[in-house]
Order: C-alpha cells, then structure tokens, then sequence
C-alpha cells in the first residue's frame, strides 16, 4: 500500500475542517503543518505543528500536497506558488476569479508536473453515488429540468472579516462563495451549461457584492434549470430537483452535505419500473461524505492510476460559468458558452474600482 500522503494545510479557517479530514484518515494523508499567520489560531487547531511562515512550508521536501484555504483574493498566488516549489495543490472555491488565471494554474501545473484539485466537495456522498449508480444502468433517461436552490442566511457577524462581501477580498458574492457548489453539481449531473442569464442583486446586506441572484440555464443536452439564491433566509436550506426522461429526483435540505442526507428516487412507470429502481438504489454501497469523499478522491487520484477526481478542467468550467453569469447580468444577455481568451471578463469580473457595473 502507498505510503500516507504529506499534507500541509495554508489558513485555518475553513482549514480547520480539511484537517480534521486529513486527520481521519491516517492511512491516505498525514498532516504535518497547519499555516496561519494568526499562529495561536493554527495551534488551537493543530498543536505543535501549527505555524505562521507559509514561504518556509514550501521549501520543505517532506511536503506532498499543499491545501490552500486562504481569502479568496490569495488563492491563485499561493497556488502558483506551491505547485513551482514542486506540490500538488489542493485549493478552495473559488480556485481563481478569471479564465486568464485558470489558464496561468494550467500552464503552471504543467511545467510543475504536479496536479491541482479545486475543492468541490458537494460531489461526494451516499445519495450522489446512489444517483451515478442509476443513470449508469440506464433508468434515469435524457435530463429535462432542474431546480437549485441556495437559500442560506449570512448577517452582520458573518461580514464582521474585513475581506467577506468586497470585491477586493472576496472576489464576488453569493455566486462566488455561496451557490458555486450547487452550480458545480448541477453540470457534475446534467453536463455542460449552453447558454445562461442571470439577475443579481444587493438585497439583504450593506456589501459590495450580490446576495442575491436568480439564474436559468440551458444545458447543452437541451435540458433547462434554474438556480435561486439568497443569502437572506431565515435558515441554511441547499435543495436540488432533478427531472429526467424516466426518474424525478430530489433531495433533502441539508446545506453543506447535501448528499449525505437520503434523496427521493420517484420513477415516472410502472410498479415494476419503480422496483427496478429500488433494487439499483438498494444494492450501492455507502461512500463517504463531502470532503472526506473529496480527499479519499485526491488520493486515489494520486496514488492509483485512473482514479477519478475533481480536476483542473472541472475547476475551470466552473469559473467560466460564474465568468458568464456576471457577464449575463451586467448585460442582460443571454451568454453562451464556452467563453474564449477574446471574452470580455476573461481577464476577471472583478472591478478594478471597487463599484458594481451592474
């Protein structure tokens, strides 16, 4: 069996979790440094292997992979960063905030020889496997329609980091940070966005950024969907709908695992369509859950040839997508995609002065 895989973590926020992650699997990871410039932030964490000086992690050879869960605004950097000192990188959401970045990381991770994962966990759980299970034997049919909803509720305390809600920190809203894990399942289930348009809005707090936003897809099998979110509920719900040719298929309102929680499976036949059904849904085995399915992922990835995982083309299908929603709303236009280096954002939906050009 290969050896564990040397991870360092740069941030403990969110970083807290990735290494709790990290940590639950001893045989795959060992953590061996968690990276903080607030260092008693780190050791509260990560004990004595908590530290405040990312620039000597990447000069160490006992470093396999280094795990970026820094502002967003710092992601690219120390992406680039790490993968020329020689690691693979894992890196949080959103990995970069233009394709002009997407395609430095590629060149970047080419050059290095090495292998960089965008973070997207909601991929990864009994109820996703359940549903992949399904479609591979053919009983979902052609995709038609589908719902997402991220309604999720963010306050002043939320926004009391100085970075969260600006432009400069935060590179976006709630596109960006919020709803681009329930976008990345939609694609990850109906395959690639056609065409998208969009209305953002700034309805719930005093930021810089949307917090709201309401969006409809076509995808390129021909399927519609539609993503509502808001940052303004009175809760943390994530729902998915999923309508295909044979199968609805709906999930529970669990916000930050959404597979981890049971799904309806509802066949559009008969009785025995239904049980036919059943009996796929019945004989899948349990997968484990959200990021720990993610990492068990990076590591097959790594360590066994073949293995799938998310990779840097999912990563960039992504930021191509937020790079047209922006683009849809700032226009009111329908945008197609794929998006090319001739784009108008291409270089970044960011503005260069702080203010919405909506």
């Amino acid at each position: 069996m290969a050896e564990p895989l040397r991870v360092t973590i740069l941030g403990a926020g969110i970083g807290a979790q990735h290494f709790d992650a990290y940590r639950a699997l001893p045989g795959r990871f060992t953590p061996v440094a968690l990276c903080d410039l607030d260092r008693a932030r780190a050791a509260a964490v990560a004990g004595d292997i908590a530290t405040d000086d990312p620039e000597a992690l990447l000069a160490r050879d006992d470093i396999d992979i280094v795990d970026i869960c820094l502002p967003p605004h710092l992601h690219v950097l120390w992406s680039l960063k790490a993968l020329e000192a020689g690691k693979h990188v894992v890196c949080e959401k959103p990995i970069a905030t233009s394709l002009a970045d997407m395609d430095r990381l590629e060149v970047a991770a080419t050059r290095a020889g090495r292998v960089l994962f965008p973070v997207f966990q909601y991929r990864y759980g009994p109820e996703m496997a359940r549903l992949r299970a399904v479609m591979a034997a053919g009983l979902a049919g052609k995709p038609l329609v589908a719902s997402i909803e991220t309604h999720w509720r963010r306050d002043t305390a939320y926004y009391a980091n100085p970075w969260r809600g600006t432009w400069a920190g935060e590179q976006g809203g709630a596109i960006v940070g919020h709803a681009i894990h329930a976008h990345d399942l939609l694609t990850t289930v109906f395959g690639p966005v056609a065409e998208v348009s969009a209305f953002l809005e700034t309805r719930v707090n005093p930021i810089e950024t949307e917090d709201c936003a309401a969006i409809a897809f076509r995808m390129t099998s021909g399927a519609l969907a539609t993503s509502s979110v808001t940052l303004g509920a009175a809760d943390d719900t994530t729902r998915l709908r999923f309508v295909f040719e044979k199968l609805t298929v709906e999930s529970a309102r669990v916000p930050y695992a959404p597979a981890s929680v049971t799904w309806t499976f509802r066949a559009r036949g008969t009785e025995a369509d239904q049980a036919a059904l059943d009996a796929i849904l019945s004989g899948v085995p349990d997968a484990p859950i959200g990021f720990a399915g993610f990492v068990t992922a990076v590591a097959d990835a790594l360590q066994s040839a073949g293995a799938e995982a998310v990779t840097l083309a999912d990563g960039r299908r992504s930021i191509e997508l937020v790079t047209a929603i922006y683009d849809a709303a700032q226009g009111g236009r329908v945008v197609s995609l794929p998006l090319g280096a001739d784009h108008a954002l291409y270089a970044g939906w960011v503005p260069e002065d702080g203010r919405d050009t909506r």
